[in-house]
């Protein structure tokens, strides 16, 4: 019987009950618990787990998981820039390098830009006021509903929505079963900015949304492959894709969200089959 891959969820906050805290990505650990191989065998360990220490004193998982016997690391950078020590970006980045696949997403304006020192992918997250876009024209609002979020915002819908997604090109994350193409993901109002890193062969886009208040194409997830840089890895423009409330909005949020929910997914839940199969499809690939 093969060993079933080991995932750590992991957020860059200590638990705070009125915040994205590790509790609030249930709906996600235990879709992938739920996966099996063909003997019916669970393919995933999951361990989901907030960080231990405000980042002034070295998480005592993350600062060792170089060493640890994880395959996975999907990170959810929930701060607000300062989320990540040095010490945890040094063995993050040597996590990758010896093999690790790293699933890396965070959300709106500077909300997870502690992503930014990790190396190798890092790089792919823009935010208002580290690691910036290149593209100038980039750097300008796209939602304008909340006021209180600055760019990169951009509005692909109502949380409890869902958003029509284009692949850019074939790929391994982006298969139903069946073999056709998924097209939808959660939609958020004010989704972050990912790209591919200049100079890094491993890395491209392979899927885009389309803003529904600008009508702006943008970037959602980019892909590196494995290679001399290391493991597989995967940027994405939201954490919303993957949270409770962006998959079932009576699951609750945090008090300081504004925006009034969506019901796409109420209505029609056939349609988060679509995210549930890229979560599957991640899973497999980071494992390599």
């Amino acid at each position: 019987m093969n060993k079933p891959a080991k995932i750590l969820l992991q957020t860059t906050i200590p638990y705070t009950e009125d915040d994205w805290h590790i509790g609030r990505f249930s709906l996600l650990k235990k879709h992938l618990e739920s996966l099996k191989d063909a003997d019916e065998q669970p393919l995933y360990e999951v361990t989901a787990r907030d960080r231990a220490n405000e980042p002034e004193a070295d998480d005592p998982v993350l600062s060792t998981i170089d060493t640890s016997d994880f395959d996975e690391l999907w990170m959810f950078a929930v701060d607000t820039g300062n989320g990540l020590s040095k010490n945890e970006c040094s063995a993050i980045t040597r996590f990758r390098r010896r093999g690790g696949g790293i699933l890396s997403t965070r959300d709106h304006f500077d909300l997870g830009s502690s992503l930014c020192t990790i190396g190798g992918i890092g790089p792919a997250h823009f935010f208002h006021s580290k690691n910036n876009n290149p593209d100038p024209d980039r750097r300008s609002r796209d939602d304008e509903g909340t006021q209180s979020i600055d760019w990169p915002n951009y509005h692909s819908g109502a949380n409890g929505d869902f958003q029509k997604i284009t692949a850019t090109e074939p790929h391994e994350l982006l298969r139903r079963a069946d073999g056709s193409t998924i097209e939808y993901f959660p939609a958020h109002p004010h989704e972050g900015d990912v790209g591919a890193p200049d100079g890094d062969p491993a890395a491209r886009v392979v899927a885009t949304g389309k803003s529904q208040a600008t009508g702006r194409p943008f970037n959602l997830v980019v892909a590196f492959e494995q290679g001399p840089g290391g493991g597989r890895g995967i940027a994405e423009s939201s954490f919303h894709h993957l949270v409770d409330y962006n998959w079932d909005t009576d699951k609750g949020c945090p008090t300081f969200l504004e925006e009034p929910p969506g019901d796409g997914y109420k209505r029609d839940p056939a349609k988060l089959d679509d995210v549930k199969a890229y979560v599957s499809n991640a899973a497999k690939w980071l494992a390599g």
